[in-house]
């Protein structure tokens, strides 16, 4: 259901430093062109940016020529027919002219924020990324997408001067259950946190983002392509990010526990690693407070946020509290300002004040992956 702001510079800009490695010309030249199957089997700051690359007056030979597979300017769009599964994907932007690049994977799954090249400049950069059919919302929502692999370098000046893509060797796979604040968003101007956090991860790990919009603690039980699905798929150590309370809006607080707790079990018995999410707050004020409804007090006068903290502590499960860093936020911006995490007529064409902007998703996310890092999560060693 919605975003949030930049992260702060100095914990989540330089932490989630991308780690590029240079490619060998085996490795990168052999990008697959859209017919050829591959195999069964990705928020920083530009400044913040660096990858490896020849100096401008070595690389004065980068090629021009766009990568197999892909295609047009300004986007450019890569496909590649794979089967759903995670692969290793290596990239390589710049050429001979300066370029400013962003890279998406799927359903806007921002891999690369928007970096510069200098011309005759290259620098090259891996993902792990997980593909899926739907590639977005797991029930299909908003559309299905693309069979395969699809990549996206758009940008002020996009270029892209090599693909490589390979199957990944048994990645640790984050998994992401949750609401439509969470979920890899279809179509602009709505963005879900989990489209922003792929940043942040470091090669040899994917992120599998299953939440889906309108989904409530039981609706996401009961429905075979949601915590049926998520489930089957999990191998020993993978984590599991579980956050719901927006639709549970007259869930009893015995429904929601007893929910919480067989969603904590099934991930525990396949030997995943869950932790709880509160929900992010709505924009939702009286004077300078955001109201209880904001703050996920729900129509049966359930504290959602208080009770999964409990099922936490009594389960024995590390809780991230969004509500309380979200509501931290959103108070501290004010009624106005914090207008721009969510969505605006003005800016969006519509106002919505439960889910994000991708500004507003790129905040949440940041919070988000501070309390990983804060708590020593395990997902925290594998952060950029």
């Amino acid at each position: 259901m919605s975003p949030t702001p930049a992260f702060p510079p100095t914990r989540l800009t330089r932490r989630m430093l991308l780690k590029a490695t240079t490619a060998t010309a085996g490795a990168i030249a052999g990008a697959a062109s859209p017919g050829v199957r591959l195999g069964v089997a990705g928020l920083l700051t530009v400044a913040a940016l660096a990858g490896t690359g020849a100096a401008p007056g070595a690389a004065a030979a980068a090629p021009q020529a766009l990568p197999a597979g892909c295609s047009g300017t300004s986007p450019i769009t890569c496909r590649y027919a794979v089967a759903p599964g995670n692969y290793d994907v290596t990239v390589s932007i710049g050429g001979s002219s300066a370029g400013q690049t962003e890279m998406w994977a799927e359903a806007r799954r921002l891999m690369l924020p928007a970096t510069r090249t200098a011309a005759g400049a290259v620098a090259t950069y891996s993902f792990t990324v997980n593909v899926r059919q739907p590639e977005g919302q797991p029930t299909g929502q908003g559309g299905t997408g693309n069979p395969g692999l699809d990549l996206r370098f758009a940008g002020a000046a996009p270029q892209v001067s090599a693909v490589s893509v390979k199957p990944a060797a048994q990645p640790l796979v984050a998994y992401l259950a949750g609401d439509s604040t969470v979920c890899d968003q279809p179509a602009a101007p709505y963005t879900g946190w989990g489209q922003m956090i792929t940043t942040a991860v470091r090669a040899g790990v994917s992120v599998a983002n299953y939440g889906d919009s309108g989904e409530s603690s039981g609706s996401f039980l009961s429905n075979s392509a949601l915590l049926p699905a998520l489930v089957s798929k999990i191998r020993a150590n993978d984590p599991v990010f579980i956050q719901f309370g927006h639709n549970d809006k007259q869930t009893s607080a015995s429904a929601y526990r007893n929910n919480l707790t067989t969603m904590i079990s099934r991930v525990r018995a396949k030997g995943g690693v869950p932790v709880l999410v509160t929900p992010p707050v709505r924009r939702l004020f009286d004077g300078n407070r955001l109201t209880s409804t904001a703050l996920h007090v729900n129509g049966v006068g359930v504290n959602l946020p208080a009770e999964m903290r409990a099922v936490g502590a009594a389960q024995r499960v590390p809780v991230i509290d969004l509500t309380a860093r979200s509501k931290a936020l959103v108070e501290s911006m004010g009624p106005s300002a914090s207008a721009q995490l969510f969505l605006r007529s003005s800016v969006d064409g519509v106002t919505d004040n439960t889910h994000f902007s991708q500004y507003g998703a790129s905040q949440m996310g940041g919070l988000l992956l501070q309390s990983i890092r804060e708590q020593n999560l395990p997902l925290a060693a594998h952060l950029r």
